[in-house]
């Protein structure tokens, strides 16, 4: 073994480890927002529910079965505080690349005590992706460990559903299954060059660089997520909305002020009630305005249903700080608008610009026109030429134009082909 270790931590599907979390014990299933089945624990299964049914047919399959949907936001808040504590009592170094698959380096005595206190899946190995493909062989609360003499035994064991680890895609492993491919063993009878070209040129190098030894066994140090806490305590417990929405008055602006310019991810609001506390969260959409700021907490308080309870303390968080990237104009600094003035100078006709005539007509000639950027003259195109314009009127009294010939020929034919129609 290594020195530094690599741990797999698998609590997937996330949502349903959640829920399983409040309610052990209990058929569970996760729905989306259109009502249906997600993901169903193994006493919902044994139940005769399934993913893709619908709530009610759920419900008829499993009497017992507790069914929720956990919103993304809810999710990603409660991953993000699982990390951090694993970073607070396991270790620096921790990686939490999607919902569910956590990698850190730990020693093998704490992994096992994470596998417990977590019900985890986990996997000890000398680099990441076969920790990972150890912990997917793993059961709930069990530590499967591989000493680096032993993978080269294990590897070939790896089942084409597990490939994913590497960068497979399903479509891929479907693919497999057909060819009659059933786990890394096969694969690797493959050449080189047959798996790239069956797999593509990303996953393709991805996989033969893991075949050849190539592997990540470093992970990165964790980066706590930047958060703004605002918090409010009561003397007396608060149970009505306006009251509600008086104390986020006063909490809402200092929020935003403490913001700073800066955008966040999304709005959290965790309510103290004598029952416990009862949270919420929300994504906010950018750009962010102190106005929807304190409608998304009044909303998120309400929904929490923590003022039937008697709210003792409000506590405001807005998560994944980030600064805003604007790009003001094509030349910002007015030293550099005298770049316009040089242009014009060198190519008069270089810079044109949008003249609005009917902003909702149904042709696009009709709504808009380019002008010129010094004069304002209309510029022809392809298909709306310049238009024509009228010759001035003649002066009472001056003596008509003489005609040509060709003028007077077309006027005849004219007249001809009038009379015939």
């Amino acid at each position: 073994m290594s020195v530094r270790p690599v741990v797999c931590a698998l609590l997937t599907p996330w949502p349903l480890h959640l829920l399983g979390q409040a309610r052990p014990d209990v058929p569970l299933a996760v729905l989306g927002e259109d009502r249906r089945v997600l993901h169903a624990n193994g006493a919902a299964v044994a139940g005769g529910v399934r993913a893709g049914m619908r709530e009610q047919a759920a419900v008829s399959r499993c009497p017992d079965l507790h069914a929720e949907v956990v919103t993304a936001p809810v999710a990603a808040q409660a991953w993000t505080a699982l990390l951090e504590t694993l970073h607070a009592r396991f270790s620096d170094h921790v990686e939490g690349r999607s919902p569910g698959v956590a990698f850190l380096h730990a020693s093998p005595g704490a992994a096992r005590e994470l596998a417990v206190a977590f019900g985890a899946r986990v996997g000890v190995a000398g680099s990441v992706e076969v920790a990972h493909l150890a912990a997917l062989r793993a059961v709930p609360g069990e530590v499967r460990e591989l000493q680096p003499d032993a993978e080269r035994a294990y590897l070939p064991l790896a089942l084409t559903a597990h490939l994913g680890v590497l960068g497979v895609t399903d479509a891929q492993v479907e693919r497999l299954h057909f060819l009659g491919v059933r786990g890394l063993a096969d694969l690797m009878a493959w050449s080189a060059a047959q798996r790239g070209a069956f797999l593509g040129a990303g996953t393709g190098r991805r996989v033969n660089r893991f075949l050849r030894g190539e592997r990540c066994t470093r992970v990165a140090r964790y980066m706590p997520d930047r958060t703004l806490h605002v918090t409010r305590a009561l003397d007396e417990p608060l149970h009505e909305p306006h009251e509600a929405a008086a104390l986020l008055g006063e909490a809402v602006p200092e929020l935003w002020a403490a913001l700073r310019g800066r955008t966040a991810a999304s709005l959290s609001v965790h309510a103290v009630t004598p029952g416990g506390r009862l949270s919420g969260t929300r994504r906010l959409k950018w750009p962010l305005q102190e106005a929807g700021l304190r409608r998304a907490a009044e909303r998120l308080l309400l929904d929490s249903g923590a003022l039937a309870l008697g709210v003792d303390a409000v506590t405001l968080e807005c998560s994944g700080l980030q600064q805003p990237a604007r790009q003001v104009g094509l030349w910002p600094d007015a030293r550099e608008l005298d770049a316009v003035q040089e242009v014009l100078e060198r190519y008069p006709d270089a810079l044109v610009r949008v003249e609005w005539r009917d902003p909702y007509a149904l042709v696009a000639d009709a709504q808009y026109v380019w002008v010129d950027w010094l004069t304002g003259a209309e510029r022809p195109r392809p298909m709306r030429p310049c238009p024509v314009q009228a010759a001035p009127l003649a002066p009472a009294g001056a003596p008509e134009p003489a005609l040509s010939p060709s003028s007077v020929v077309r006027a005849a034919v004219a007249r001809s082909l009038a009379r015939d129609r």
